[in-house]
């Protein structure tokens, strides 16, 4: 993976954010959609964007795309999520995303992608 396409494609806020919850672990677009409160549109392109690029897979589950890092990272790419992680933890954009994922979590596990949608919603929205 070469270095410029890296930073070309952390150059965006919505994108960070986007990495940064899924280094928590696979979400879908709904979840997305629940934490930052963009619509799925602008949510869709960026994961398209990112897809692309191979800053994530995207797997399919009945109706549901289910997104993720992917599980053999370039070394660069490795390098600059863990930069994201550590620099995420101090900024309070990312920490209100956190709080926001934290309380979808109790959901997630049990529902299953997708299944969740308008509880997850309910819940960031709080």
């Amino acid at each position: 993976m070469d270095l410029i396409a890296i930073y070309e494609c952390l150059c965006d806020v919505t994108r960070l954010r986007i990495l940064n919850m899924l280094l928590r672990g696979p979400l879908c677009v709904c979840h997305f959609q629940a934490v930052l409160r963009e619509p799925q549109v602008k949510i869709s392109k960026h994961l398209a964007y990112l897809r692309a690029r191979g800053f994530v897979a995207a797997t399919r589950r009945g109706n549901w795309m289910v997104y993720a890092l992917p599980p053999h990272r370039p070394r660069e790419l490795a390098a600059n999520l863990a930069c994201l992680q550590d620099c995420a933890a101090e900024h309070p954009v990312f920490r209100r995303d956190r709080l926001r994922l934290d309380r979808l979590a109790p959901v997630l596990p049990k529902a299953g992608p997708c299944a969740c949608a308008r509880t997850a919603s309910r819940r960031a929205q709080t």
